[in-house]
């Protein structure tokens, strides 16, 4: 038919950039396909390799309602990946592993496949409990999930067979969607970030207060209260002023952790002769913000 038409053949290979294909005659291609299935499925045609892929992302639901991806689309399979995830709150001892398939980065805006808990995880900070999730995808197209706790080697899992049931035209559907409100998408999800960063700045910052006491001066203290009052009120009333807030938080931090570290070991007399580049070298130490600083950063990068 059309394809014959040369100007058609050459809108083909202008748009691919190579020359189109034509070993097989078009009136046929349809039944030469059709027989080599049938040929692989009755056993007689062992060499032709047929690789399926994944039609939409498939991932879990995570803190503040995010999709968090574990296999991407158009991943070949059979196929596996394995992630590290924790928990959100203090001595938490159960978890819900929502699947999901799609490409919004809101959990509300995919499709569900399932949904299981895993329970038993023994009481601990958040972020401790490391929980193991697994999605495995077979040759057939179905995908199993499962989470394990490292700590117990407790273990929940579900085993999904309309992973793949999508009609083309659904998976196009949600692929249009998906383009159509990549604006929106992109601003929600980063207003989620960066209130999930906010609280995570928020109790590790009330972590730190408690461990280190007195070691805080009591003017850097009331400075850092007021900052964690300030980012706590931002993140349940005005999510506009969240990063300003993270930021002078953290500021009031590097302060503190300067004079802190001034303040740990002797200082050389006034009136001594400092040796040559000192000057220079105690700035540098002051404007790094110190080993306190760095403590922190560490300690609030935990999820």
């Amino acid at each position: 038919g059309s394809i014959r038409i040369p100007k058609i053949q050459e809108l083909v290979r202008n748009f691919f950039g190579k020359e189109p294909s034509k070993g097989v005659n078009p009136d046929e291609v349809v039944a030469v396909g059709a027989a080599i299935q049938g040929g692989v499925l009755s056993g007689d045609v062992t060499d032709v390799l047929l690789l399926d892929v994944t039609p939409l992302t498939l991932g879990i639901e995570t803190l503040g309602g995010v999709m968090t991806p574990m296999i991407p689309a158009n991943t070949t399979i059979p196929t596996r990946k394995t992630e590290i995830f924790s928990t959100a709150a203090d001595s938490q001892t159960s978890v819900e592993i929502h699947v999901l398939q799609g490409e919004r980065p809101m959990a509300r805006d995919n499709r569900s496949l399932g949904r299981f808990h895993l329970d038993g995880i023994p009481p601990a900070p958040r972020g401790i409990p490391q929980i193991e999730v697994t999605f495995d995808i077979d040759a057939n197209g179905i995908l199993g999930v499962a989470a394990k706790d490292k700590a117990t080697s407790k273990e929940q899992n579900i085993r999904i067979e309309a992973s793949s049931g999508l009609a083309k035209e659904e998976v196009e559907k949600m692929k249009q969607e998906a383009q159509s409100h990549a604006a929106e998408d992109k601003k929600r999800k980063e207003e989620i970030d960066n209130r999930n960063q906010a609280d995570s700045l928020v109790y590790s910052t009330e972590k730190q207060l408690k461990d280190l006491g007195d070691k805080i001066p009591a003017d850097m203290k009331e400075k850092i209260v007021a900052a964690k009052e300030r980012l706590e009120n931002a993140i349940k009333n005005n999510a506009e002023d969240i990063r300003s807030a993270m930021d002078a938080l953290n500021q009031v931090w590097s302060d503190a952790s300067t004079k802190m570290y001034q303040q740990a070991g002797p200082r050389p007399e006034a009136d001594a002769e400092a040796p040559p580049g000192s000057e220079q070298s105690e700035q540098d130490s002051q404007s790094t913000g110190g080993v306190e600083d760095a403590d922190f950063t560490i300690v609030d990068d935990k999820e």
